[in-house]
């Protein structure tokens, strides 16, 4: 017995693991997508941190390759670093930069990598350097001027050389050229993007979980396919797929929240009671809204009118089931209302009599010369109470005779239609319809514009804090 319930236990534990496991691989995996995607723009920064790295996995992966210009530029100022600052530097090597200076500020190698902007900064720092050592007559604006400045024999110096590695240096290495993809003729367009060799072991073993699980889903259900057991599972698609990489964003999510590897539940129950409250607020106007404009289309083209006022509508309203259903729930409210709400509210209409007896009976002089009789005041009272009790089961067994006899029912019907009728005729008079149609209109047009303040103004953050407030309440977790 106890190997039988190890068995399932240890089954579930490797499982949650398995579960687990996947989840951190897609999770990992996604990671290196978005590493991806932000490569490019991002390049400058990852150069600071890991340079090496960078630009190892720039030119495996993305075919980046230092741009020539900038890269010969750079080795000629090495050439004058190594052959030292003083008066032993070549001229010739100095007037090497001084041309490479104009050239790159003329041809603007960074435009092909999208770093024109670095560029202007090469530029400005440059200017800002030369201009902060010379006297303020001879200020110079040209970039190509304070490059010719820098790279003389007479400007050069540790000091200035210092600024040029760290000011100038590392925005000079940032600069890159990426290669084009080949295509069967001449170049497709492209850049180059390896990502698929990092990406393929990955989708590979996402696949071959999802044959897995498919199989497993399969055989465990005797009458689901293939192709069902795959849409049990369809937010995995974006795993197996090379491209579109930022989808498998969804999948990630559900592996990570159904294994518990990172507990999502707090982030998801905030987003979906936001999201809630948002669309609470715009779907209540929308119907509020809808349902006034209903009233006044049928205020403006009649429809009200016939429905309350012409007796003939009845010719086309649709009956489902052959019954009035309105005369049945007036019968039962009716019946409800004299066998069990009368009984229970008995005294305190008896009370109610009493009080109505004894006030009509004060204002006459024979009630007061009697109750003045020694004696008399408790007679007057039993009276009263004797004349409430006879009026509370008179009444009540003349509306019990009148629901009960048919032609007191039938009286009673005539008696409605005829207040029926009689409200139609008199209200169509002297146009009191149309000015209570106007009216009407002009009601219902100043709700839909105060309402839609109101909502318009309405806190989308203040419906959040209800909500917080009743799910602490009910001491649910938010």
């Amino acid at each position: 017995m106890l190997r039988r319930t190890t068995q399932p236990r240890s089954r579930q534990l490797r499982l949650r693991w398995f579960e687990r496991i996947m989840a951190a691989i897609a999770l990992l995996n996604f990671a290196l997508v978005l590493f991806d995607y932000s490569y490019i723009p991002l390049r400058d920064y990852y150069l600071q941190i890991s340079p090496a790295w960078t630009k190892a996995y720039g030119e495996a992966i993305k075919g980046i390759d230092p741009h020539r210009t900038t890269e010969r530029y750079l080795r000629t100022v090495e050439q004058v670093a190594q052959s030292g600052l003083a008066n032993g530097v070549d001229d010739s090597l100095l007037t090497s930069l001084r041309q490479q200076s104009g050239t790159i500020i003329d041809e603007n190698p960074f435009e092909v990598a999208n770093k024109t902007g670095t560029l202007e900064r090469i530029k400005r720092r440059i200017i800002e350097y030369v201009n902060s050592t010379l006297p303020e007559d001879q200020q110079v604006e040209s970039s190509k001027d304070a490059f010719d400045i820098f790279w003389s024999r007479e400007f050069l110096t540790p000091d200035s050389y210092n600024f040029f590695d760290r000011e100038i240096k590392p925005l000079l290495q940032t600069n890159y050229y990426r290669n084009i993809t080949a295509a069967w003729f001449g170049t497709s367009g492209i850049p180059v993007n390896r990502f698929i060799i990092i990406d393929m072991p990955f989708i590979l073993l996402f696949g071959a979980e999802f044959l897995l699980r498919t199989a497993i889903l399969s055989r465990r259900h005797a009458n689901t396919n293939w192709l069902d057991a795959m849409l049990w599972r369809w937010y995995d698609i974006p795993l197996l797929l090379p491209f579109w990489q930022w989808l498998r964003l969804l999948p990630v999510i559900i592996r990570v929240n159904q294994s518990n590897l990172i507990n999502l539940e707090p982030i998801r129950n905030r987003l979906t009671r936001g999201i809630l409250a948002s669309v609470a607020v715009e779907l209540t106007e929308v119907v509020i809204l809808r349902m006034i404009d209903q009233v006044q289309n049928m205020l403006q083209t009649g429809d009200m009118r016939r429905t309350i006022l012409d007796t003939t509508a009845g010719d086309r309203y649709v009956d489902l089931n052959g019954v009035d259903e309105l005369q049945l729930i007036s019968q039962r409210v009716i019946t409800t209302a004299i066998h069990d709400v009368l009984p229970k509210v008995r005294p305190d209409i008896e009370l109610l009599i009493q009080h109505t007896v004894r006030s009509a009976l004060a204002q006459t002089p024979i009630y007061t010369q009697i109750q003045n009789l020694p004696g008399m005041a408790n007679v007057s009272n039993q009276l009263s109470k004797e004349m409430a009790t006879q009026l509370y089961d008179a009444l009540r067994h003349a509306i019990i005779n009148v629901t009960n006899d048919e032609k007191g029912a039938e009286l009673t019907r005539s008696l409605i239609t005829k207040v029926g009728s009689t409200f139609r005729d008199e209200i169509q008079r002297d146009q009191e319809l149309d000015e209570i149609e106007a009216l009407l209109g002009v009601w219902l047009e100043e709700i839909k514009i105060n309402y839609v303040q109101r909502l318009a103004a309405e806190d989308i953050e203040s419906l959040q804090e209800q909500t917080k407030k009743i799910y602490a309440i009910t001491r649910k977790p938010f």
